[in-house]
């Protein structure tokens, strides 16, 4: 920040001529509309719904109008003539829409002058990145006829990441599916004991407890939860516990898994010792994150359960993360390879797997998705910064599914998003006969019962598949 940055100065009436001209520039974001939306409660649709939007004339989310006029208003008032400036009338003409990642140009040129009544006009005009006209219009305003110099006020910023995303959509999403039977692996803290009767109260779930009875009963005490009508499998320990329920899920006595309070590894040595649960597809995670500053779910593998892939079980990582989306709703994901960069290089190799697995997409060795990739992770999700780079890609800014390069990279994104940027977090686990709803032991009943929402749709994708 320079000095100037931080007083406000205007040009009254006398220094004033005419075909004089200010201009300032603004890039739209997502966060400008939200907004702009919240401020003046506009949410049509075609601002906000993505959804909605990609079926418009415009196919896509657009910037209000008069959030344009907003900026003409801002460069009046601050800059030319600015601070005294009282705006009087104001003609407005919307000839192209404005999308997210846009470049604007705003410009006022002084056209004529009223000595009399101190009166301006000014046109005004905003241009995209292009040099495209997407406004324009005549500004009449009484231009201030006393010199006002004064510190800028800084206004604070508005984060709408204050507001946490939820999981609203997805139980929305899960509410007509008939609950299934769930083997509920070792619940045995509140958190895990209370997601799993919280899923079976939402009607996600028939819940099957398997943990040692005796402690199982002292904790629903202890919580003030009630087991009544609920089954219980008595174990001795976590180790039984997770035996049992892959041997349960095999002989097709549970249709889904939901993980309690022992170790993943636990779990998961379970489910692939289990004859008849293991699959031709590699087991792999995958988080569903609503980031609220992100107009679209996100699906983020893997960073629970492959440590180092290899290009082989990048391929599975891949095609169950689109198994998922499709049993989300989305036919056709748009899939983000991540690595550190957008350009393949030898000296990083998931720069390579990210070329190899697009080129096994285009030769339908991966089917059910559009790939792209090497995709920094800006570029994945932002239609400014791939524009900014030169990427052109139907993926590039729009991704739905991000393949992180290893599991530390993908648990560190996950976890950034969910504490950093409020995003609401629940994962799943595909590549084994049932789907297994998997959580961190640090979940909360609410992440919990949404990763049981999570499982239930798969449960009912798998029921499709071999009914």
């Amino acid at each position: 920040m320079n000095a100037s940055d931080d007083i406000i100065e205007n040009i009254t009436y006398d220094e004033l001529h005419v075909g004089q001209t200010a201009r300032l520039c603004r890039t739209l974001t997502k966060e400008d509309i939200a907004a702009f939306a919240a401020v003046s409660g506009d949410v049509n649709p075609a601002h906000v719904d993505p959804e909605y939007a990609g079926h418009t004339l415009f196919h896509g989310v657009i910037a209000h109008g008069m959030w344009g006029a907003a900026l003409i208003s801002r460069l009046l008032g601050t800059v030319l003539p600015g601070p005294g400036t009282i705006y009087l009338g104001q003609t407005l003409q919307f000839l192209k829409p404005v999308r997210i990642g846009d470049e604007l140009r705003i410009t006022a040129t002084v056209t004529s002058m009223e000595p009399a009544k101190k009166h301006v006009l000014l046109d005004c005009e905003i241009k995209n990145q292009t040099g495209a006209v997407v406004l324009n219009g005549v500004a009449t305003v009484i231009a201030p006829s006393e010199k006002v110099r004064r510190p800028r006020v800084h206004m604070p910023s508005i984060s709408l990441s204050q507001v946490h995303a939820n999981y609203a959509s997805l139980m929305e999403a899960a509410a007509p599916l008939t609950p299934v039977r769930c083997g509920v692996v070792h619940p045995c803290d509140e958190a895990s004991l209370r997601g799993a009767l919280d899923a079976a109260a939402h009607k996600l779930i028939v819940p099957v407890l398997i943990a040692p009875e005796a402690r199982l009963r002292a904790l629903a005490e202890s919580a003030g939860l009630s087991l009544e009508g609920v089954e219980l499998v008595d174990v001795p320990h976590s180790h039984a516990a997770a035996a049992r329920a892959a041997a349960m899920a095999a002989a097709g006595e549970v249709e889904m898994l939901m993980k309690g309070s022992l170790h993943t590894d636990e779990m998961i040595s379970a489910v692939l010792a289990a004859p008849g649960l293991r699959t031709a597809r590699r087991l792999s995670h995958v988080f569903r994150i609503e980031v609220p500053l992100y107009d679209k779910v996100l699906l983020i593998s893997d960073g629970a359960l492959n440590i180092q892939p290899t290009l082989d079980d990048k391929v599975d990582i891949v095609q169950n993360a689109i198994e998922l989306a499709h049993a989300l709703g989305t036919p056709l994901p748009k899939v983000a390879i991540l690595s550190a960069v957008e350009t393949v290089t030898p000296k990083i190799p998931s720069t390579l797997d990210a070329a190899a697995l697009c080129k096994m997409a285009e030769r339908g060795q991966i089917s059910g998705a559009l790939l792209d990739g090497p995709l920094a992770f800006d570029n994945a999700i932002s239609p400014m910064a791939a524009r900014v780079k030169g990427i052109v890609s139907e993926v590039a800014g729009h991704a739905d599914i991000l393949i992180a390069p290893d599991l530390e990279a993908g648990n560190l994104l996950a976890k950034q998003l969910e504490y950093l940027a409020g995003a609401a977090v629940c994962g799943v686990v595909l590549g084994a006969a049932v789907p297994i709803a998997l959580t961190s032991r640090a979940d909360d009943a609410a992440a919990r019962t949404a990763s049981a929402a999570l499982a239930l749709m798969l449960a009912h994708r798998y029921r499709q598949q071999h009914p």
